[in-house]
């Protein structure tokens, strides 16, 4: 695990470069918030992103975060944590109990047992909508078709607060392709979330797309939250 300092250094960079892609996107970069990854880092990755003062961490599995949170709750009591990695339904009430909001919503089944915990726990969960919007067979999320309906079946769940969508760009072949891929997924997810904000007339606020190698496409194409793990925590165990 890298000291704080160095962290604290890997945060400046990654910021100039939010700042940089919003330069040139004609955005303010606090539209852009920083999501650190925590994903197979130790606890201590977390208490680092509180400490500088990032607002929450994102984990890729439920029993990671069950495990972890506990052990930093006392020294960051106001960190959010943020599921983004597939949800299977059977962990559905453990993610409720553990996530204050969860990324990778991609089932009306899903949707189901989660207002159904969050009811339980007497909670409102906040949830984004992922969707493949690079229609990728190797990608989780609801195929682009598929999301209005889960919207609306979304909308209905009174223990789930519908914030935004989500996706995950495909991996090229090389880096010119990967780029070109980026480029169309998150200007696909824009134009989805603009169509049903419309339809539906909800904001849809949030746009979760871009990682460290895709960070300026995303922002270009509206990212309001970008999911960094490497570029801040470097490589993982």
């Amino acid at each position: 695990m890298i000291t704080y300092e160095d962290f604290l250094i890997r945060v400046a960079e990654v910021r100039a470069k939010i700042a940089e892609a919003c330069r040139v996107a004609g955005r303010d970069p606090a539209e852009v918030a920083l999501l650190a990854v925590t994903k197979t880092h130790p606890a201590v990755a977390a208490e680092y992103a509180a400490r500088c003062g990032l607002a929450a961490v994102g984990e890729n599995r439920v029993q990671e975060a069950v495990e972890k949170r506990p052990l930093v709750s006392a020294s960051a009591p106001g960190l959010r944590w943020e599921l983004i990695g597939h949800l299977q339904s059977n962990k559905a009430k453990l993610a409720v109990q553990t996530f204050d909001r969860v990324q990778s919503v991609d089932s009306e089944k899903l949707l189901n047992h989660l207002d159904r915990a969050a009811g339980e726990s007497g909670k409102t969960l906040g949830v984004l909508l992922q969707i493949n919007a690079g229609n990728d067979p190797a990608k989780f999320g609801a195929e682009p078709g598929d999301a209005s309906k889960l919207l609306e079946v979304a909308l209905a769940k009174t223990h789930l607060r519908i914030e935004g969508l989500m996706t995950i760009a495909p991996l090229g072949a090389n880096p010119a392709e990967g780029a070109e891929l980026a480029v169309r997924t998150f200007g696909n997810l824009r134009t989805i979330r603009d169509e049903l904000a419309g339809r539906f007339g909800v904001p849809l606020r949030e746009l979760s797309m871009g990682m460290s190698g895709d960070l300026a496409a995303a922002v270009a194409a509206g990212s309001t939250v970008v999911r960094v793990g490497t570029a801040l925590f470097g490589g993982r165990s």
